[in-house]
């Protein structure tokens, strides 16, 4: 967690003095200097506040430790020996009175030295759950190699708590500490909602639950329809970040344990002979230029394939709702009919060697097909169209309201829309606003947090760019005016 106030008033070369008593263990998440009056517009909550006192008065300061109180900050630093020669007698009066903490910072201490050590402090707690996070991956990937019960009980000694690994019907098939068995039946009740298909036809991956003395949080396993099992997991407090990393890597281990097909044994031979450079020792080894077919039909795209000796010579992943097919080129004719029966397929063009760009073309031609209605619909076939025309309208505008919600809701869709369309230029986007860089900065920081992401990161701006264009488009063809104007951001 975050350094408390106690301990980064602890440090010698900082020199800082509680005038409040004593401190509490109260978590720093950042540093905030300001002389104004009334700070807290640019507050999250949570920060150590550095001030001179510049505009204190005996009249306002009450007022001035209320706001700060209400907004939630950790405390208070006020810098004697600048404006004031003491702290003032009305503020530390305040202060005792309304529960604020207030620390006295000597003359000699610039206020960047508690910003930087604050910083050090959040920059070491970081990597040490990075490091705890990537410990525990390992520990839970040796421990899967001897089976599902060895995984979930290292699980529950890696997080302190309890776990629960649930077959499809919510029987319980390994539980770490035994005891933890009798919690399956709180647990079973909610299961359905794991099951259920939302309305963009997916499924929910994970629950949290309200259980007396525990913080419980379940999640599914398995990439098809239908779950392969839950894996759920009990604490005393919420799981931290870490922890829920953590979490994500034993569910992928159960995942990749439970997916692997009953024939794997033919498969894995294929592939090893692909290794080995022989291929013609593997029969089902596709041979020569192959095509790639995505296929909404899912789950019932093998059991097609098995029907007809051709689906011998096809190699298929479950990729979720959908499925991938690698199919031989010269099987085509016979392979198309038997997976069109399953529902719309995307097929792409002849591939030697580069199949995930074959994949690509399938995915983008089946998400054609589907919302043409064609049973098959090849990529050469599409028209040239760039890649927001080729999105479904109903999932697509679902994706960008839920992705903009809290923008609008703290209204940043126009700061993130200028410095998305400035790719990330914090001075060109500031400009394009008509606001101070520094604000600008604060109002990102404030949407990184509220999105749970990072704009900086080139991922993150391409997924707010494809939102911000879907929602411009309204009602019409996604695409149209939601493209980036060629030179200087504008906001409208």
């Amino acid at each position: 967690m975050p350094p408390t106030l106690a301990t980064v008033a602890a440090l010698p070369q900082l020199g800082l003095r509680s005038r409040t008593g004593p401190l509490p263990e109260t978590p720093v998440v950042w540093v905030a200097v300001s002389e104004l009056e009334d700070p807290t517009p640019f507050l999250e909550g949570g920060e150590l506040v550095l001030t001179t006192g510049m505009r204190l008065t005996p009249a306002n300061a009450a007022a001035y430790v209320s706001r700060l109180v209400g907004r939630g900050v950790a405390g208070l630093g006020f810098a004697v020996g600048v404006i004031h020669d003491t702290v003032p007698a009305e503020l530390l009066a305040a202060a005792r009175e309304q529960g604020l903490v207030l620390l006295e910072v000597p003359r000699p201490t610039p206020f960047i030295a508690i910003g930087k050590a604050v910083s050090r402090m959040l920059a070491a707690e970081w990597y040490e759950d990075v490091t705890r996070a990537f410990q525990a991956q390992r520990e839970l990937t040796r421990a899967a190699l001897t089976g599902p019960g060895a995984l979930v009980a290292r699980l529950a000694r890696l997080l302190g708590g309890w776990a629960l690994l649930l077959d499809p019907a919510g029987d319980v098939r390994h539980a770490e500490p035994a005891a933890a068995r009798d919690r399956a039946a709180a647990i079973a009740p909610e299961l359905p909602r794991l099951r259920r298909r939302t309305a963009d036809g997916g499924t929910a991956a994970s629950l949290a639950l309200a259980v007396p003395d525990d913080h419980v949080v379940v999640q599914r396993i398995g990439l098809g329809g239908r779950p392969r099992g839950f894996l759920a997991v009990g604490t005393g407090a919420p799981l931290p970040h870490a922890a829920h990393t953590i979490v994500g890597a034993a569910v992928a281990l159960l995942t990749l344990q439970s997916e692997t097909p009953r024939t794997g044994r033919d498969l894995r031979a294929s592939v090893a002979a692909l290794l080995l450079g022989r291929p013609g020792d593997g029969p089902e080894v596709p041979r020569g230029p192959v095509r790639v077919l995505a296929c909404a039909g899912g789950p019932a795209v093998p059991d097609a394939l098995e029907s007809d000796p051709a689906g011998a010579r096809c190699l298929v992943l479950p990729l979720g709702g959908h499925a991938a097919v690698i199919v031989p080129d010269g099987l085509l004719g016979a392979v198309e009919p038997l997976l069109a029966g399953t529902g719309p397929v995307g097929v792409s063009d002849p591939a030697a060697d580069d199949l995930p760009a074959a994949l690509r073309q399938a995915e983008e031609a089946l998400a054609a097909a589907v919302r043409a209605r064609r049973d098959v619909l090849r990529y050469a076939d599409l028209p040239g169209q760039g890649v927001l025309r080729l999105l479904e309208p109903g999932p697509a505008n679902a994706f960008a309201a839920a992705l903009l919600a809290p923008l609008r809701a703290e209204g940043l869709v126009g700061t993130v829309q200028a410095y998305v369309a400035a790719n990330g230029q914090g001075e060109a986007a500031a400009r394009a606003l008509g606001v101070h860089r520094h604000t600008l900065r604060s109002r990102m920081r404030r949407a990184a947090e509220v999105l749970g992401r990072d704009p900086d990161d080139p991922a993150v701006r391409a997924e707010l760019w494809i939102a911000l264009a879907i929602s411009s488009s309204g009602a019409g063809p996604i695409g149209h005016r939601g493209d980036s104007p060629p030179g200087s951001p504008e906001i409208a």
